[in-house]
């Protein structure tokens, strides 16, 4: 047998680690080890692994119903989960589009943002704004909406379709730079662009780049003068991991379309939703076929997934929860605040806490290090993070940090 492993080299990398079973914030080995998932397993075990409460829903609702298609078709998992979130999002965000997974979810809301122009006749909206190091998933569009400059795409950026990119900026001094590159941009092509596609306030694959909500804000407001659609794709800053439910919670900025995945289900299993206003609905709502959205998936709005992620925005929202990110977030300032040997740029917000190293090799030597020492760490390039499940314990998160203090 010869698993296909993802973005991963397999002549170079090192033979898998068998897990056996996962409990709270650890995982454990086959061959009895035992580590911290300090990277929520790719940022979507939000509650940690192997959660009873989670577990139950899933199994009492596979002895009703698996799956139904869902075109002509609904069922009560789905429409409760829709209607638990519609009250933690603004009152505009009411329409729901199911998929499978973070990629899918930001492919809806690019293929719905071209056709809302077209099917209002307006043509040449093809160009999409996006924030320099994006990423935004894998399929095809997703990775044209992280640009041609994309470190993880590059390979295939004849296949993709026109963007572009604003500078991310380091300093405010660079945002007033970004936002007259915008500017000049708009005032020459705006007219043939269609949506704005950000990651709000942190750009995770980019190595957990942090930016102001204000200079956020300050795009939106260039963008919207042109009537361009916004998307926030909240994939992974979705569900309290910015701190808030959302990260467009600490703006004040209301998105056309928001695209969630990752931790919607408490890592149990695959689910999407890209949630568009009435306005966009609108676009489509028509006695004109062509002017449906046409796209789904075999397993959208899979009645189980459902399952998992109502269950989930209960645990979620129950005041121990809460407790325990507000803890993890003060645990993150205070480590940082400490210091770390041969650390710069050192960031937090939320529950998510980032800082770089001189070099990736560097980067990579103390994510061995710590991985010797039971902590599962994924660096990104010489950006070392921490996003833990809400359920680790602060002695698990020091014990983390101390790690780094301790490097061999």
């Amino acid at each position: 047998m010869a698993i296909w492993r993802p973005f991963t080299q397999e002549k170079t990398a090192s033979p898998s680690v068998k897990i056996s079973r996962g409990s709270g914030a650890h995982l454990f080995a086959e061959d009895g080890r035992q580590y911290i998932d300090m990277i929520s397993s790719w940022w979507v075990n939000i509650l940690g692994h192997a959660n009873k409460e989670i577990a139950d829903a899933i199994y009492k609702q596979a002895c009703i119903l698996e799956h139904v298609i869902f075109a002509g078709f609904s069922h009560a998992p789905a429409e409760e989960l829709c209607d638990k979130l519609a009250g933690f999002l603004p009152k505009q965000l009411r329409r729901f589009f199911f998929s499978d997974d973070g990629s899918t979810a930001v492919e809806v809301a690019l293929k719905m943002a071209y056709q809302y122009f077209k099917n209002q006749g307006i043509s040449g909206r093809n160009i999409y704004i996006n924030l320099e190091g994006a990423y935004h998933g894998d399929t095809i569009g997703a990775m044209s909406a992280a640009g041609n400059d994309s470190q993880y795409h590059s390979t295939f950026s004849e296949f993709f379709f026109k963007t572009f990119t604003v500078s991310f900026p380091n300093t405010i001094e660079e945002e007033e730079a970004s936002l007259e590159k915008l500017k000049c941009f708009l005032d020459a092509r705006a007219e043939h662009v269609c949506a704005l596609i950000v990651e709000p306030l942190v750009q995770g694959a980019a190595g957990m780049k942090m930016y102001r909500a204000e200079f956020l804000e300050k795009i939106v407001d260039e963008v919207r003068k042109y009537g361009i659609l916004v998307i926030f794709d909240e994939v992974m800053t979705g569900f309290f991991r910015t701190g808030t439910m959302f990260a467009m919670d600490q703006t004040g900025v209301i998105p056309d379309l928001i695209c969630l995945s990752k931790g919607i289900t408490g890592g149990f299993l695959p689910l999407a939703l890209t949630i568009a206003t009435d306005s966009v609905y609108e676009a489509f709502y028509s006695d004109d076929w062509k002017k449906a959205f046409i796209h789904g998936h075999s397993y959208t709005a899979n009645p189980i997934a459902c399952a998992a992620a109502i269950k989930s925005l209960e645990i979620l929202h129950r005041a121990e929860t809460q407790s325990q990110i507000l803890n993890i977030a003060k645990t993150h300032r205070d480590c940082l605040a400490e210091g770390l040997p041969n650390v710069t740029s050192k960031r937090t917000l939320g529950t998510i806490a980032a800082f770089e190293f001189e070099s990736s090799q560097q980067a990579n030597d103390v994510s061995a290090h710590m991985f010797r020492n039971g902590v599962i760490v994924r660096p990104l390039q010489n950006t070392m993070y921490f996003i833990p499940p809400y359920c680790i314990s602060v002695d698990d998160l020091q014990y983390a940090y101390s790690l780094i203090l301790r490097d061999e």
